[in-house]
């Protein structure tokens, strides 16, 4: 989500064309694309090529860990799919689901990073319209975009749904949270959650009306699998307390990481970050 000025939603929100336009104009910032996929000359591999500015080269061992391929979602979109092994003997899969104002290629070396230090392997998507991926994002494709992957784990890699760990961050959470919501799975992770589009403007609106986009609130508590949340105490475009209202809505939430000091985008830069997701990983899931 983006700062936004009082005058600026008050007419997203008073001339409406309807309420899918005004999810686009409040959430989806998708990035100039910082790669691009081409299949090699049999047609039967897809390899990643970043842009000339990527922040990250990949050496060729790094690149033969990643693996990636484009997939059609229910809404008839092509999303681009990229899949992290961190080891053989990982028991789990991120499915992990991006913040705004980011793509594949902007995220490969933070997962990358990640995989191997909570030895996880990450599955992730680019949302319609962001990256290689084709179409246009809105509510209703980011919720097709997971079930997309969602399906590509099970029916591409066999992977169980009992070793699928749900993550999503920022905007990401969104789609984690409807996920979560129709699919048991062996844990959610929800990074810096909002509780709803309008309530990121008017935190103390107690009902959802039909025009607020991303109603969370009303789904987390639909959730059957272990809720982990992580939230910045300065979160400074999603309050802390959203994290906070989602945390009192989990059916089965564990033991959150408010992490003191922390913004929207700096959580993962703390150290408690990572010691948490690896105490959850290695330790407590087994005993859930």
């Amino acid at each position: 989500m983006n700062n936004l000025s009082f005058r600026r939603l008050f007419s997203i929100l008073c001339c409406p064309p309807c309420p899918g336009q005004i999810t686009s104009k409040l959430a989806f910032v998708p990035p100039d694309p910082t790669y691009t996929l081409k299949r090699d000359k049999s047609r039967s591999r897809w390899t990643l090529h970043l842009s000339e500015d990527a922040d990250w080269q990949y050496s060729a061992r790094e690149m033969s860990d990643i693996e990636c391929f484009m997939t059609k979602t229910s809404r008839g979109n092509r999303i681009a799919c990229m899949f992290v092994r961190c080891s053989p003997s990982a028991k789990y899969t991120l499915l992990f689901s991006h913040p705004n104002a980011s793509d594949l290629g902007e995220m490969s070396s933070y997962y990358i990073a990640l995989a191997s230090q909570i030895n996880c392997n990450i599955f992730s998507y680019d949302y319609s319209g962001y990256g290689a991926s084709s179409g246009k994002p809105s509510e209703k494709n980011i919720y097709a975009d997971i079930d997309a992957a969602w399906t590509a784990l099970s029916t591409r890699y066999g992977i169980r749904p009992e070793d699928i760990i749900i993550y999503g961050q920022s905007i990401g959470t969104v789609a984690s949270v409807d996920l979560a919501a129709r699919y048991k799975s062996a844990a959610v992770i929800l990074h810096s959650p909002f509780t709803s589009g309008i309530r990121i403007a008017f935190p103390d609106k107690k009902k959802t009306c039909c025009l607020d986009a991303f109603p969370s609130i009303d789904k987390i508590s639909k959730i059957t699998s272990p809720v982990l949340i992580i939230h910045g105490t300065e979160d400074e475009i999603t309050p802390f307390s959203h994290g906070l209202t989602l945390f009192e809505r989990c059916q089965r939430p564990v033991e959150p990481l408010w992490v003191e000091g922390a913004g929207h985008n700096d959580v993962h830069l703390y150290a408690q970050y990572l010691e948490r997701l690896k105490q959850f990983v290695t330790q407590e899931l087994g005993n859930l």
